[in-house]
């Protein structure tokens, strides 16, 4: 029999000349009615998987206030709080532009709220840290009036307390030598940050921006502040004023960071012209024993100064 007559099944008459019969089977050997139940199995599956949506955009730490250039100001410094940042990284953090955050970032700078680092990043600046240390003024200055009468009967000479107010430093605590020849320095007074011990305290533990701004036009030298940072106290003989001495040391916050000077003041005669080899142990004392009480230890102050 002729093959085009053939039939693959009894009872199945051949299909016309020309014309292929369906296939039972696709390429891969799958049966159609197969290949439409995984087709639906995988749509199930697709429609059960979420669709990936792009991240949200950061959140301020705070509700905003309706002050546009404050809520963006404070973002930029909130995302400063974990560390230094460059702008890109400020502008990936806050979602704002990079011109707004460029224009921002550059006058909280110039207020000195942000800094810079030796790598050029963000970093939060010094005046940030003098507010903070305002806030405990009263603390510090409760506790400074009998470290400072004490300090006084001790050396026999003046004694103050001094902070730092931008490009200046106050006397916020005093007890003066009550009778004779005396530096006398009230409470409130302003005076240079160019020149003294307690200038040279205040300024040697700074970031290196701001003692490179703070050594222009002093009267001490870098050398000097090197000096000050290894004995951990600083001397002057007449740079404030003509034939007075001094020796200060420094009061440190819970952070370790210099938020006050402790100092003594007096005319060069009675000082020397060495006070540190004579005062620098009772002062840096005084000193410590603030700084503990600033740190919330009253047992510090317990004991006079000198006693061991």
């Amino acid at each position: 029999m002729p093959a085009s007559h053939y039939s693959p099944r009894p009872g199945v008459p051949n299909p016309p000349q020309g014309v292929r019969p369906a296939a039972s089977r696709s390429a891969g050997g799958v049966p159609p009615r197969r290949m439409v139940a995984q087709k639906l199995a995988s749509a199930e599956m697709d429609s059960a998987v979420p669709p990936t949506l792009p991240p949200d955009p950061p959140r301020p730490l705070h509700s905003p206030s309706g002050i546009g250039v404050v809520d963006k100001s404070v973002m930029i410094m909130d995302a400063l709080e974990a560390g230094p940042a460059s702008l890109a990284q400020l502008v990936e953090c806050t979602g704002l532009a990079r011109p707004t955050v460029h224009r921002l970032a550059s006058a909280l700078v110039h207020h000195r709220f942000l800094s810079r680092d030796v790598r050029g990043r963000y970093v939060i600046g010094s005046r940030l840290a003098e507010l903070a240390s305002a806030a405990g003024d009263d603390r510090l200055v409760t506790a400074a009036g009998p470290i400072l009468l004490r300090l006084r009967d001790a050396t026999g000479e003046s004694s103050q307390l001094y902070r730092r107010q931008g490009d200046a430093r106050v006397c916020v605590a005093s007890a003066e030598r009550p009778i004779g020849l005396r530096d006398s320095i009230p409470v409130g007074t302003q005076l240079s940050m160019k020149a003294g011990s307690a200038a040279q305290v205040l300024l040697a533990w700074e970031d290196h921006e701001r003692l490179v701004e703070g050594l222009q036009g002093a009267r001490f030298t870098p050398t000097v502040l090197a000096g000050v940072r290894r004995r951990g106290w600083g001397e002057s003989l007449g740079e404030r004023e003509a034939g007075v001495a001094s020796v200060s040391a420094p009061v440190r916050g819970p952070s370790g960071r210099v938020i006050a000077a402790v100092s003594i003041s007096g005319p060069i005669e009675r000082l020397t012209r060495q006070p540190g080899r004579q005062y620098a142990g009772v002062v840096l004392q005084a000193a410590h024993q603030l700084t503990e009480l600033v740190r919330k230890n009253p047992d510090a102050a317990e004991h006079g100064l000198g006693e061991q």
